[in-house]
């Protein structure tokens, strides 16, 4: 058998960001940045008002206070988006509106509610220093820093910032396309009628989920039953918008396993057993003229959808252009004992939890790769080295951590 380190080493080997895409702002969401940006002018781009009252000179109002209001006469209202029409010369003052550019001559703004509110002539309870409530030049961003670094994740408060500095089309690591292709006779769209012997097709929707968990688009198709033309076309019809393709099914050695004879006859994926438990039979490779990757899950859903954690998704964070391609790890207590098999590698779902201050992790029940009600409990892997039989309750294990990275 292969190791998990061996399996996933080749799986990532050529594997890279796809190329730079042009998009604009909102369709970069959830994509990462190819390029850094850099700030034309500076935020703000010019002294402005922080608040809504009078542009002054704080000089003026050095007397100022409610028994003895200091009197300004008003020369000027200005609202934002202009300028004001007059600088500012002692004993004056000029209504200003929060954002708008503070006058040349001011260097302070005294707030609304410190004044009577007048429009010819505005009487001031309370003075101010110079730069009080005024936002000054480059205060947020200095011109020529770099606002937004290559590979930031954006999102929407980097986009507010990129529009700001007046982007309105960036350079991306596009999401790329995945394919889920499910496979099997057997299967049947949820939702859909079930008699004996057939099932809910929960392989495609778990596995496109995942894929859109990742970061990239997924395109389900199937299921799939078990016939060879069916699945070439389907696979030639695919071929023109995937950037990746998944399918779960038909791996293992049955009788009916459509997936191994029709792509081992291509030549393009090598399929192994990987010394993992869930999820030993594997298979990588490419396909069609642009080399696109495809990787053939286990059908079974526990063993599909851990496969797709510890494989695929490493793979698909790697194409967005991400720096961190795996979920964090951390160490916690086990609660309850943990057999595993020896000689495989198991990753058991777990419940992780924060007691007293250190991380604690129960199995999430049965372990069978059947097993979805454990697994829909679970929001971490138990990872048990392939020489350890069994964990004890009170030994530290390393813990995938599935609801964060």
């Amino acid at each position: 058998m292969r190791s998990v380190e061996d399996h996933l080493q080749a799986v990532l080997a050529g594997v890279g960001p796809l190329a730079p895409l042009d998009v604009t702002l909102v369709e970069s969401r959830g994509c990462v940045l190819a390029e850094d940006v850099t700030a034309p002018w500076p935020l703000p781009a010019f002294d402005q008002a922080a608040t809504d009252g009078y542009a002054v000179r704080a000089e003026d109002l050095l007397t100022a206070s409610d028994g003895k209001p200091t009197r300004l006469a008003v020369i000027d209202d200005v609202p934002a988006g202009y300028r004001a029409s007059h600088d500012l010369d002692a004993g004056q003052a000029i209504r200003i509106q929060t954002g708008a550019p503070v006058p040349d001559g001011a260097n302070a703004v005294v707030p609304l509610d410190r004044t009577d509110g007048g429009m010819r002539e505005v009487a001031v309870t309370r003075g101010v220093r110079a730069g009080d409530h005024v936002r000054h030049r480059g205060d947020d961003v200095e011109l020529g820093e770099v606002v937004v670094p290559a590979g930031t994740v954006v999102g929407p408060r980097e986009i507010a910032l990129l529009a700001a500095v007046g982007r309105g089309r960036v350079s991306v690591h596009p999401q790329p396309r995945v394919v889920v292709l499910s496979i099997g006779s057997e299967l049947v769209e949820p939702g859909g009628q079930l008699a004996p012997g057939l099932v809910a097709d929960s392989n495609g929707v778990t596995i496109a989920a995942a894929v859109q968990e990742a970061g990239a688009l997924a395109y389900r198709v199937g299921p799939l039953r078990d016939d060879a033309s069916s699945l070439l076309a389907t696979l030639e019809d695919q071929l023109v918008r995937a950037d990746l393709i998944v399918t779960t099914g038909g791996v293992s050695a049955g009788a009916y396993d459509t997936v191994k004879s029709v792509l081992s006859r291509l030549g393009t994926v090598d399929f192994t057993k990987v010394a993992m438990q869930p999820g030993t039979p594997q298979g990588h490779g490419t396909l069609g003229p642009d080399d696109t990757p495809i990787f053939t899950l286990p059908g079974n859903p526990v063993s599909a959808y851990v496969s797709f954690e510890v494989f695929v998704r490493p793979v698909i964070r790697r194409m967005l252009g991400h720096e961190r391609i795996y979920r964090p790890v951390v160490r916690a207590v086990l609660v309850d004992p943990l057999p595993s098999p020896a000689g495989r590698r198991q990753f058991a779902r777990g419940v992780l939890a924060v007691e007293d201050g250190r991380y604690v992790v129960r199995p999430a029940g049965g372990q069978g790769s059947h097993m979805l009600g454990g697994l829909s409990r679970a929001n971490a892997l138990v990872v048990v080295p392939e020489d350890v039989t069994e964990v004890k309750p009170g030994e530290a294990v390393a813990v995938l951590r599935l609801d964060e990275g």
